[in-house]
């Protein structure tokens, strides 16, 4: 039973017999319909159906057409198709070893750490990847799905706050690539200033809780590679209801470490009320779709 079904809206599903019921609707009733040769010698098929149970969200099954045409299922997983670009930065794309799904490596500097997601669209990259290459430099989109959240009321930021910090993280930016270029000028900067910021958070962290401290916050969780904890400014809130299952989602443009992503979970997973300008704090699984052919 995949983990993260219950924050598209089918925390019912709890059993292996609704689970085969379900997949079985997706295969039948498939809105996106996809697949590739995988081997040009054969006619075996890399498959995927996709159907929607409310705007952007739902669940997509992957597998293969044997030669005569039956369908193999490999593995499934819930989506929330992503609305925003997050990052232009260079994508490195490998094959998981353990199904026929992808994961993708997006170094970019803003966060602060590797950003590695699941690649929703497998078979474009299949398409595209002509010239044996797994890396490429275009527009990525990331969206999350969160099994558990709650919400933290804003720190006293003003927007000239938020204005200065994007110049700030602009200049910060550069000083990472240059350091990774060998200028020294910059690798001595940048540990001047961590070694300001750790001070300063040790000074402040005695009289402060954190969380008036840390505005926003990314960072790896659990032994899952897609895995993140994150902390966000809310942008914007839709409420949506699974058609299914009735049951209740909230859609959230989340700010977070200069990213700007969606992410979704259920009504009955999140502690407190979302507001715009509010902030989310919880675990989510981290999906994306890297826009080949633009």
């Amino acid at each position: 039973m995949h983990s993260y079904l219950k924050s598209i809206g089918f925390a019912c599903c709890k059993t292996n017999q609704v689970e085969e019921k379900l997949l079985d609707e997706v295969i039948d009733s498939a809105m996106r319909r996809s697949q590739i040769s995988i081997r040009p010698e054969t006619d075996i098929q890399f498959a995927e159906y996709s159907l929607d149970f409310c705007e952007d969200m739902g669940i997509t099954v992957r597998g293969q057409i044997d030669e005569e045409d039956n369908f193999h299922i490999d593995h499934y997983f819930p989506y929330l198709r992503p609305r925003n670009i997050t990052s232009n930065e260079e994508v490195f794309i490998n094959k998981r070893s353990d199904s026929d799904s992808y994961a993708a490596l997006c170094d970019d500097m803003r966060v602060g750490v590797s950003l590695i997601f699941y690649l929703q669209n497998a078979i474009d990259f299949l398409r595209n990847n002509r010239f044996d290459t797994n890396n490429f430099v275009l527009p990525t989109k990331l969206s999350g799905l969160a099994a558990e959240g709650a919400i933290l009321l804003p720190t006293l930021r003003s927007m000239k706050d938020i204005d200065e910090s994007k110049i700030e993280i602009s200049k910060h930016v550069k000083m990472i690539s240059d350091a990774k270029n060998g200028n020294q000028e910059a690798i001595e900067k940048l540990t001047i200033e961590e070694i300001d910021n750790y001070a300063l958070v040790g000074k402040r962290v005695k009289t402060e809780d954190v969380f008036s401290i840390v505005d926003t916050s990314f960072a790896p969780y659990g032994m899952e590679s897609e895995v993140y904890k994150i902390l966000g400014v809310i942008l914007s809130v839709e409420e949506r209801v699974n058609r299914a299952t009735h049951e209740h989602l909230y859609v959230m443009e989340i700010y977070c470490n200069h990213l700007v992503f969606d992410v979704c979970i259920n009504e009955e997973n999140l502690l407190g009320q979302p507001a715009v300008g509010r902030r989310f704090r919880g675990v989510i699984w981290l999906q994306g779709l890297v826009e080949f052919g633009k």
